[in-house]
């Protein structure tokens, strides 16, 4: 029913323009500096430093300056921190409310979500030049809570409201907020991700409590602190696509629905956009008759899946981290860094001894888990992760732990139906594990193929050869491949002309097939052996060199 309900949702959606059908004030002032924008910051940074410099201390005019720096870092941090939840698949992938993958066009497009934080550190910076008693507010003010409250109930939450309604309606929306619409899955970063207007929109609705308690005499620097990161916690809470608030909590208290929205709530309004327009709390979607019918139920569902509700993937790509430095690129960390190709970042130096102890972490803690996933032709991939790094592949005392991190996971997707399993780079190390036997010889019942690429590809290569072959010519014949090749032939009674000069390395794979299969592996030493080897029909023979 609910499944029903969303798709026909999905039909409703507005088309979204492209690009170039913009109007005045839809471009950020700086969009064509790139990341030179935070030189922005110059003057505010400058005034706090030249303070410190020439009077030893900051001057209580540039307090608020400092203020400004440190709070719209706070800012960026709460989407950070929210971006990495909502991308650690592993806690919250039976609470997706969307389940489909972002896209790195969407990273792109939303690569510059922060500008709205220069913005309103401009508009800050200026407010205090222009109005001296916000630089000199209290740290705080009890009674002025409960005033920022009222504006925000009372004046905020509505005009927000009617503004978002406006910017649906189909002039304004082509003009402007299809820009916001844009992302297919919405994502705490989507929440900065907006045309100028609307963000300076926004900045009257958070301007109205914010400097209205300050206006009636009971504004506070704390005040300010709370009331812009909670906003922006809740503002990232509705674009995480998980799903974090219980159904049951709305059982125990029905009134609470309509006083705080939730996650589900708001993606149903990207999904079906003409309702639930309201900022933070849906009494005024009630009160407009705009609240969508279907969104308890949907909450209600999405909220009690577990993990065993969730799909079972059919394939499971089985990989490890590379080193520290490549952890730091993670989606779950830095999404944005994803989306391009590897490099070392030197801002990223100073996060090196954190990185490293994470690491300890999960060495000691950690096992292997969900990482990312893609749907290809129907089909559902996943990446699973061995919580270790390239250099522990080679620490003889860490072999054991990495083998038994892998035969769990082997054992997991077994137990979930999963179909394949493939072994990613050291953990297909023959040192290790044999290119994954140890774990086939010792759990033969195993219904999970356990596959790694050599073995992938030799099977691509076998499902070319013809079935009626009698005969084949095999290059590169005692190489992982060639052997996988040559000793599946072999079973199949198919005469094989391994090229090798090395009679030890023909022996040892011809030892490894069925004694009564051995004779069917032949050693040559000669291209000149496949002369009489080729593709023919009446022969019905194969020439055939490994790539």
């Amino acid at each position: 029913m609910v499944e029903h309900e969303k798709g026909k949702m999905e039909n409703k959606r507005i088309s979204i323009p492209k690009r170039g059908d913009e109007a005045l004030l839809f471009s950020w002032p700086w969009e064509n500096l790139n990341n030179f924008k935070y030189l922005l910051y110059g003057p505010i940074a400058g005034k706090v430093l030249y303070s410190i410099y020439k009077e030893k201390t900051i001057k209580n005019d540039d307090t608020w300056c400092l203020h400004i720096l440190i709070l719209f870092g706070l800012r960026a941090l709460v989407h950070q921190l929210w971006s990495t939840y909502s991308n650690m698949l592993f806690l919250n992938r039976a609470h997706r409310i969307n389940e489909q993958g972002v896209e790195f066009s969407q990273i792109d497009a939303e690569w510059h979500w922060d500008n709205f934080l220069i913005l309103e550190a401009i508009l800050a910076y200026l407010l205090c030049l222009s109005f001296p008693l916000l630089a000199n507010l209290p740290i705080w003010d009890l009674r002025g809570v409960l005033i920022c409250l009222i504006l925000h109930i009372g004046i905020s939450e509505p005009l927000y409201y009617w503004m978002h309604r406006l910017l649906h309606f189909p002039s304004l929306f082509r003009k402007y907020h299809w820009l916001h619409h844009s992302s297919k899955v919405i994502s705490p970063f989507t929440a900065g991700h907006a045309s100028f207007l609307e963000r300076l929109l926004l900045c009257v609705v958070i301007g109205i409590p914010t400097l209205g308690t300050a206006f009636i005499g009971h504004g506070s620097v704390g005040l300010i602190y709370c009331y812009l990161l909670v906003f922006d916690f809740l503002l990232c809470l509705g674009h995480s696509n998980v799903e974090v608030l219980p159904g049951s909590l709305f059982q125990a208290i029905p009134l609470l629905k309509y006083l705080i929205y939730t996650p589900t709530y708001h993606s149903l309004h990207h999904m079906d956009m003409g309702t639930n327009f309201c900022l933070f709390m849906p009494v005024y979607d009630k009160l407009w008759n705009t609240i969508n019918m279907n969104t308890w139920t949907l909450h209600k569902e999405i909220s009690s899946r577990t993990c065993a509700d969730s799909r079972i993937p059919d394939f499971v790509f089985l990989v490890h981290g590379v080193d520290i430095m490549s952890g730091m690129h993670a989606p779950f960390v830095f999404r944005s860094f994803s989306s391009i190709p590897f490099r070392v970042k030197p801002f990223l130096f100073p996060m090196w001894p954190y990185t490293f102890i994470v690491m300890l972490v999960m060495w000691a803690k950690s096992r292997t888990f969900l990482f990312s996933f893609y749907n290809l032709r129907g089909r559902l991939h996943q990446t699973w992760t061995v919580p270790r790094f390239g250099f522990q592949y080679f620490l003889p005392f860490a072999a054991e732990g990495i083998n038994t991190q892998i035969e769990e996971a082997i054992l997991k997707a077994d137990r979930i139906g999963v179909k394949v399993l493939s072994l990613a780079a050291l953990n297909k190390n023959e040192g290790l594990n044999g290119g994954g036997k140890r774990f086939t010889d010792k759990h033969p019942d195993l219904r999970v193929r356990v596959v790694h690429g050599n073995t992938l590809t030799a099977a691509a290569i076998l499902n070319e050869i013809p079935k009626d072959v009698d005969e084949v010519f095999l290059t590169g014949a005692t190489s992982k491949l060639g052997r996988a090749i040559a000793l599946y032939l072999a079973r199949r009674k198919v005469k094989v002309l391994m090229l090798t000069l090395s009679k030890e390395r023909f022996l040892k794979i011809q030892e490894e097939a069925p004694v009564d299969c051995q004779k069917y592996l032949v050693q040559v030493t000669k291209y000149q052996a496949a002369k009489h080897c080729k593709r023919d029909e009446g022969k019905a023979k194969l020439y055939y060199s490994e790539p």
